[in-house]
């Protein structure tokens, strides 16, 4: 079974996200387990993101990816580590949220 572009998208997002918050409790990849879990998590999220190229233009697969990313990490650091985003940050995201979608919405990009 083939999974549409944008699915692959998504576990590719939630496979770097989860990749991304086991970086801390890897101490500088001194500790086994969430070592593998960043090793594992980035080759999924990479494998699944270069399917997506195969039909969706580069610069709207990196926009959401990144996009998404940036704001589920921030929601991990919030709910893990206590890390509350301040206004600026906020805004920041919310930026980077409207970006995302003006892509989406607006862009006439083609994948070849």
């Amino acid at each position: 079974m083939r999974l549409p572009p944008y699915a692959l998208l998504g576990i590719a997002i939630v496979a770097e996200v989860i990749a991304t918050s086991a970086m801390r409790a890897s101490e500088g990849f001194s500790r086994f387990l969430p070592s593998a879990v960043v090793m594992v998590g980035y080759g999924v999220a990479f494998y699944c993101l270069s399917l997506t190229l195969k039909s969706i233009p580069v610069g709207i697969v990196y926009a959401v990816w990144s996009g998404a990313g940036i704001v589920l990490i921030t929601l991990v650091a919030v709910l893990l580590y206590r890390q509350v985003p301040d206004v600026p940050a906020v805004i920041g995201l919310g930026l980077i949220v409207a970006g995302v979608a003006v892509l989406n919405m607006f862009s006439k990009m083609q994948a070849h």
